[in-house]
Formats: C-alpha cells, structure tokens, sequence
C-alpha cells in the first residue's frame, strides 16, 4: 500500500470559473478596442486584473483565448419550445441576430473567421468549440420537430448527420451574412420569409 496521502500529491490551485468569466470579457472588450492585431496577452491580463501566467495556464496563446471568448457568448443561444417547428426556427434565427447585434460579439466573430483564413490550427478549434457545440440547436429541433411529426425520422445515421449540418450551415450562413456582409436587419418579417424557404426545402427534401 502507498504510504503517498493523495491530498498532498495535488498540484496547482483549483481554477476559478470568476477568473475565467473575466479573461474572457475583458478579450472581447480588447478585441473591440484593438483588434485582432494588436490585442496582446498582457493587455488582456491587465484589464482582466489577473497576472499573465493565469492566461497561460488555461490558454496556449492568443488564438484559443478569442475562440473560447466567443465561443461562451454562443452558448447563451437557447431554443425553448415555442410549439411548432417555424416558431422554433424563426425565434433561434432572431435570437442569433440579435447576438450578433452586440459589438463585442460582431468584432470577435469576424476577427476570428478572417484570422481562419491564414492558420489552419484556428480554424479547427473554431469548428469544435463554436460550430460543433451550436449544432446542438439544429439537432433538438429537428428532435422536437420529429415528435410533433413535422419531420419524418430518418433511417441512415449518415445521411441525418449531413442534414443536420446542412440546416446549420444554411441558417448560420444566412444570418450571419445578412447582418455582418450585407448588413441589412434581421428583424421578424425576413425571420418569417427565411424560415418559410427553409422549411419548402426540408419539405422538398424528405418528399424526395
């Protein structure tokens, strides 16, 4: 038997989820006042009143550090059962938009997406911790939808998952170009004309 008392083998103090809260606010708020380019670790540690060495601890550098900054404002998106498939899917639409209303969430978005472009790394991580974790969204409507009998179950595991990310990549990439390339209002009547197109091609598709 070990003679070793496991309390003395810890190392490292417990992680603080009210200094991780605050590193990440103050990443987006560096984000919105510098940019992509000249945000710094030490900018962020200073205005997050935390030394440098806590920001290496639970980041690697800076790339993780703005993913995972925005990848908790997505995580407040919700999808409550509003009782009918285009209710849920109009209400998660406006509720994306409105997010992306929010500065901190519209320059760290687009910073991180146009960073992409240049580091493969970063794109991979934006897939998993912002893309994969919202899919979530798509895959309880569709579950809600599939019990109200508005959708047919599918048979192929395959073929679902396909569909799965192709209704997230049309919603996300219509929301996201209208406000942040197009910049035009997602407001309640192009919510309604985009999630009635939505669901004529999710008709179209499972009548085929």
């Amino acid at each position: 038997m070990s003679d070793t008392d496991p309390k003395a083998t810890r190392t490292g103090r417990p992680r603080s989820t009210a200094a991780d809260a605050a590193i990440l606010e103050a990443t987006r708020a560096s984000l919105v006042d510098l940019g992509w380019s000249k945000l710094t670790m030490s900018d962020v540690a200073t205005r997050a009143g935390v030394a440098k060495t806590t920001l290496y601890r639970r980041w690697a550098g800076k790339n993780e550090l703005v993913v995972d900054a925005v990848a908790v404002l997505f995580d407040e998106l919700d999808l409550p059962d509003r009782g009918s498939l285009a209710a849920d899917v109009q209400g998660v639409v406006l509720q994306f938009a409105a997010l992306l209303e929010r500065p901190e969430a519209r320059t760290a978005l687009m910073a991180v997406v146009a960073e992409s472009t240049r580091d493969d790394s970063l794109r991979h991580r934006i897939r998993s911790a912002i893309v994969d974790r919202q899919k979530r969204l798509v895959l309880l409507g569709r579950e809600r939808a599939q019990a109200r009998g508005e959708l047919r179950y599918e048979d192929d595991a395959s073929a679902a998952a396909r569909n799965a990310d192709l209704i997230f990549d049309v919603i996300a990439g219509a929301v996201v170009h209208r406000t942040l390339v197009s910049a035009e209002p997602v407001d309640a009547e192009w919510a309604s004309g985009f999630t009635s197109l939505l669901l004529l091609g999710l008709a179209g598709a499972q009548a085929g």
